[in-house]
């Protein structure tokens, strides 16, 4: 799991025991992605999928358009991003990531 702050840069990771070396990597770029781009990785990849002009986003540094990235919120503003890796699939990433901003949800007000 990494939390990241509004422009997309790692504060804190945290790896399991046992856990793949690339679900760290994986979990920064997810943080960075929700975070700069403003929605989760798993919206961005539907949006990139319904719309092939702008797919080319999904090739930029450091951008993954795999399920497990949320942007945090403050109100409407974003304020950092977390993001997760090493579930046998995104949403259980992205369920793991909510889980965690909602324990923190009165904190972000």
């Amino acid at each position: 799991v990494v939390v990241a702050d509004r422009n997309g840069v790692a504060l804190v990771a945290l790896r399991g025991d046992g856990t793949g070396p690339h679900t760290i990597d994986s979990a920064i770029r997810k943080a960075y992605t929700a975070a700069s781009m403003r929605t989760t990785t798993q919206e961005l990849a539907e949006r990139l999928a319904a719309n092939p002009g702008s797919a080319a986003l999904a090739s930029l540094p450091n951008v993954i358009t795999l399920g497990g990235g949320i942007p945090i919120k403050s109100g409407e503003e974003v304020i950092g991003a977390a993001g997760a890796g090493g579930a046998p699939g995104g949403d259980k990433d992205a369920a793991c990531v909510q889980a965690g901003i909602d324990a923190v949800a009165d904190r972000l007000k």
